[in-house]
């Protein structure tokens, strides 16, 4: 699958965060997430890997117990059932790739919610 970037197409699941899936393939989905400052993204775990690299700005990502101060060109892996959150600290851009691919993600002309 090939898609060309396009400015439309993001859903805010939670105030201050902007979700967009960019292209998925049978075992993993790619995100990217605008995250606006001094937003939260609340502890959560899910079954899914997730992969990610900071493209702009600055975040607070926890993992487990620890806690990382994120900036951009750094990434991180964080394995399914690991309980995760973030605190935006920057207007930011991050791409994370999830897998397997999260449903819940998908557009909703192809089955997602």
């Amino acid at each position: 699958m090939f898609r060309k970037h396009d400015e439309s197409g993001y859903s805010l699941p939670i105030p201050g965060i902007e979700l967009k899936t960019l292209v998925h393939g049978g075992k993993t989905l790619m995100a990217e997430f605008l995250l606006k400052k001094g937003s939260i993204l609340p502890r959560h775990a899910h079954p899914h890997e997730q992969t990610g690299y900071l493209v702009k700005g600055r975040i607070r990502l926890s993992i487990d117990s620890k806690e990382y101060d994120v900036e951009p060109g750094d990434s991180w892996s964080i394995p399914g059932g690991v309980e995760h959150g973030a605190a935006i600290i920057e207007d930011a851009i991050a791409v994370e790739v999830f897998s397997p691919v999260r449903e819940d993600y998908l557009p909703q002309d192809e089955g997602g919610k």
